[in-house]
């Protein structure tokens, strides 16, 4: 990286930044360059109508894997999980859509970001995929000088239209013993990895809700300063993949992802943001996503397991979270 940032310098660049997607798993590609030209904008309102032509009506639908074999995956991971061979696991499921027509994907990001204005947006060019884009409510890592915050998030329950289940849905989610775990295992092997990195560190006792527009999620803001330097890059590369996407502890819970899940998870799981040649950076993590690739679509979406996981409610789960991106495409239903 630091021959990138000289040559970028030597073309008139004074402060230079990597961007781009570090996948799920850190051992494969990364696609990270160095842009000649970098733009710093202020927040923005999302767009109130959306140009473009519409998808129309998907031709085809294959999930991976379909409901029968999500669930029995899940359980074979709950015999694992109540063995005490891991703590917590995170299976993941894919939706295959074939369009007649390429859809535009300038058009579904612009939809994504009418429609969930709290994310983290983005879209970028994949060489040989095609384009990822997605709303990910979740960030890994926020630097500037010595100073960072990272929010996690596990644990989460669909929102309702009805102001008054919502709001029952949302107390149940802090009440809720099972979520309240899943999330501490996140927080714990953060403040582990973090503490001894630190001058100061602040772990909030309790999480707390955030909303997107299809879910509640348990948030835990963690903030604090570097002892010394180091990267944004760096710093965002050894927390990657937290057991918000892997599980804990994290080999067992990959080698568990390798064993059950019927894909490879390429950038979806995975962290994409930027980081400048003075160590700041911003890195979200790559979910509520997809993969445009002419008339192909391919949608994740993931859940986290603990012991008191049910297989059917994982499922309804991951069908939520797919919703985000189903949404922008048009096909406003959930893929229950």
């Amino acid at each position: 990286m630091q021959q990138a940032f000289d040559d970028a310098r030597r073309a008139g660049l004074s402060n230079p930044a990597v961007v781009g997607v570090i996948p799920f798993d850190k051992a494969q590609p990364s696609r990270l360059f160095v842009p000649r030209h970098l733009a710093f904008l202020p927040p923005s309102a999302p767009p109130t109508a959306i140009c473009g032509l519409p998808c129309g009506a998907a031709r085809s639908c294959i999930e991976q894997p379909g409901r029968a074999g999500f669930c029995d995956a899940v359980n074979q991971a709950l015999d694992l999980l109540r063995e005490g061979r891991i703590d917590k696991a995170v299976l993941s499921r894919l939706l295959q859509l074939e369009f007649d027509e390429p859809p535009c994907a300038q058009t579904i990001f612009q939809g994504l970001r009418q429609q969930n204005p709290e994310a983290y947006h983005f879209a970028v060019d994949l060489p040989g995929e095609g384009v990822l884009i997605g709303a990910s409510p979740e960030l890994l890592l926020r630097k500037h000088r010595r100073a960072f915050s990272t929010n996690p998030l596990a644990g989460s329950a669909k929102r309702s239209l009805d102001p008054l289940t919502d709001a029952e849905a949302a107390r149940a989610l802090l009440d809720s013993a099972k979520d309240q775990h899943e999330h501490r295992l996140v927080i714990d092997d953060l403040e582990r990895q973090l503490r001894p990195l630190c001058r100061t560190l602040n772990v909030p006792p309790a999480p707390t809700l955030l909303k997107t527009a299809r879910l509640w999620h348990l948030s835990t803001r963690i903030d604090g300063e570097l002892q010394d330097e180091l990267s944004a890059l760096r710093l965002a590369c050894r927390l990657h993949p937290t057991p918000a996407l892997c599980g804990f502890p994290t080999a067992a819970a990959k080698q568990v992802i390798a064993e059950l899940e019927p894909f490879d998870r390429g950038v979806f799981g995975g962290i994409i943001g930027w980081c400048d040649a003075a160590g700041n950076g911003e890195w979200a993590v790559v979910i509520r996503c997809g993969i445009i690739q002419q008339t192909r679509v391919r949608l994740f979406a993931g859940a986290g397991l603990v012991s008191a996981s049910c297989p059917e409610a994982e499922w309804r789960e991951t069908g939520t979270k797919l919703g985000t991106m189903l949404a922008a495409f048009g096909l406003d239903k959930e893929a229950v």
